[in-house]
């Protein structure tokens, strides 16, 4: 399947004979290019900027692969613009790029950033993903998402959602303890604060986050502050004690005897992939609701699920940004889209559902005109 590559470029008009020619290039590209130098923003009408994202990678933080270099990343960035293109009808160009510098990385994707309607951030490692997505948000009118952050938070969050339906409860019933403080443990916490969750703890290899512990990165410090009401610190398997929601983001392994300890109605998203950090069959035996980021186990949390109809929906309206607003709305209607078919074995839709890109799409759109950042 990957000899060759699982992409290609594929032409959308006509070049069988010299009239064809003389209209896709020149002379007539000559008008075009006229016409876009008067008014940059044609170029959205007449090129293929408004329908094509960038996926821009470093190799340092790989799938579960970790520091790879460029060159060996690109089957993932190739597997992304597959996905982009078959889930959301997005063309995507892999890049991956031959530095790791914060600053080189952001100039170059600026520099870059001209020919596409989005910017999608790749396996980048953390905590310099964070910088990198901020600093290019700041630098360019296009979208900017990193999808190992938002696109799992995205995900998460809309399978949380239905699990506290199907359990008869909301998300300000709920207390959550995060193992792993990178990327995605970072922005699965901030969303579920954004969305209301009733309380949430943070842990790294060192234990629980919280406000005046030793070694804090400028980022673990600013969730200490908003984290963890409880005051709760000591390991991650301590914090388990009595917790409605186990939110798994790293490597580290969870034992059998923390897991007893969890609430009655317990929800389990083990999401370490390929090994998730409580085994399934174990959490069945704790908890009523199970999931994983495998796609050999019931509710997968998989990106794929939100990034295609995200980009569709941002590109769509021409959105300058990717707002919080707009995760949150994408969140909401990717729950929505399974409403009424719940059970604990479906508190997420399948990849493969054709309702989920258009709802995701469609309810970014109407955010991101809400939110003031839509030119269309």
């Amino acid at each position: 399947m990957h000899r060759g590559g699982k992409i290609g470029i594929a032409l959308t008009v006509p070049l069988d004979n010299r009239e064809d020619l003389s209209l896709a290039y020149t002379p007539g590209v000559a008008r075009v290019c006229t016409a876009i130098a008067e008014a940059p923003a044609l170029a959205d009408e007449y090129t293929w900027r408004a329908n094509t994202v960038a996926v821009v990678t470093d190799g340092t933080a790989v799938l579960g692969l970790g520091d790879i270099g460029p060159a060996a990343s690109l089957p993932v960035m190739e597997g992304k613009a597959a996905l982009f293109k078959q889930f959301g009808g997005v063309d995507a160009v892999p890049i991956a790029l031959d530095c790791t510098d914060v600053e080189q990385i952001v100039d170059t994707v600026v520099r870059l950033a001209p020919s596409f309607g989005g910017i999608n951030l790749e396996d980048i490692s953390a905590p310099r993903c964070f910088a990198i997505e901020r600093l290019l948000q700041e630098r360019v009118d296009i979208p900017v998402f990193h999808d190992d952050q938002h696109g799992t938070a995205i995900v998460a969050l809309a399978a949380l959602e239905n699990a506290a339906k199907l359990t008869g409860r909301t998300l300000g019933d709920l207390r959550a303890v995060v193992s792993g403080a990178g990327a995605a443990g970072v922005a699965v916490t901030r969303i579920l604060l954004a969305a209301g969750i009733g309380d949430i703890a943070v842990g790294d290899s060192r234990g629980i986050i919280y406000p005046g512990r030793d070694n804090l990165t400028s980022v673990k410090a600013a969730l200490a502050a908003e984290t963890n009401r409880a005051g709760l610190t000591g390991s991650i398997n301590d914090a388990l004690g009595g917790a409605d929601v186990f939110l798994g983001l790293s490597s580290g392994k969870v034992p059998e005897s923390a897991v007893a300890t969890m609430a009655p109605e317990a929800i389990i998203f083990a999401m370490a992939n390929p090994d998730p950090e409580i085994d399934p069959e174990l959490a069945h035996k704790y908890a009523r609701i199970v999931a994983t980021g495998r796609s050999d186990y019931p509710n997968q949390i998989n990106n794929v699920l939100a990034f295609p109809g995200i980009f569709r929906g941002a590109l769509d309206v021409r959105a300058s940004r990717v707002t919080e607003g707009m995760k949150l709305a994408a969140a909401d209607a990717l729950a929505a889209v399974i409403d009424g078919e719940l059970s604990e074995d479906h508190i997420i839709p399948s990849v493969f559902d054709a309702r989920v890109g258009p709802a995701v799409a469609a309810a970014v759109a109407a955010a991101a005109r809400a939110d003031g950042v839509a030119r269309r």
